[in-house]
């Protein structure tokens, strides 16, 4: 009789929620942890296996550090299609890397996958449950006007790209409150774990 497969919490969060700290509790807690953007970073970083083809769809755009993120970024954020055309090159390949991480995985009770645009671009299929990290408004915008060269056009652009945090919380089976000590959040970190696999 075949083990049954880990259970699979995605986890996600708005700017400034606090996502990564939490992700990083999850992996003091013993649990393997998928982060999409990391794996994002590496497949377009130096000698990266998107770099070549993301140079043919977009000459220029590429270096001997691999891919140049702003002059990449000011073409696809200003063309619909042309942020289709990265996707269509993006997407498969991480897909490719969460199903090996899932296979290296395969033993454990659960694993997550941290995934920023969860709601927005990557939806909920093949998750058991998702967690929503959230904290207070006046902390998410203190925190992100605290982050180098963020303005508050730039952080009102991005959060127009992202749904709504009352909406996560709505749509999450678990919430993560992450506006008070961090203690309080790692404890909260520690009882799902237990809650999920027990």
């Amino acid at each position: 009789m075949s083990r049954r497969r880990p259970y699979i919490l995605g986890l996600t969060g708005s700017i400034g929620m606090g996502k990564s700290t939490v992700a990083a509790m999850f992996r003091d807690c013993g649990v393997p942890v998928f982060d999409a953007d990391a794996e994002v970073h590496r497949l377009q970083g130096p000698g990266g296996l998107l770099v070549p083809a993301i140079e043919e769809a977009f000459p220029g755009t590429t270096g001997p550090e691999g891919v140049k993120r702003a002059e990449l970024g000011a073409i696809v954020f200003a063309d619909p299609q042309a942020l289709k055309r990265l996707e269509a090159i993006v997407h498969p390949a991480v897909a490719e890397e969460r199903f090996a991480f899932m296979e290296a995985n395969r033993d454990a009770p659960l694993i997550v996958f941290d995934i920023p645009l969860l709601y927005e671009k990557t939806g909920t299929r093949g998750l058991d449950a998702v967690a929503v990290v959230s904290a207070p408004p006046a902390e998410q915008r203190r925190r992100v006007l605290a982050r180098p060269g963020m303005t508050e056009t730039k952080f009102a652009e991005i959060l127009a790209l992202q749904k709504p945090d009352a909406e996560k919380r709505e749509r999450a089976d678990h919430v993560i409150e992450n506006g008070g000590s961090l203690n309080d959040t790692r404890k909260q970190v520690e009882a799902l774990v237990g809650t999920l696999t027990a």
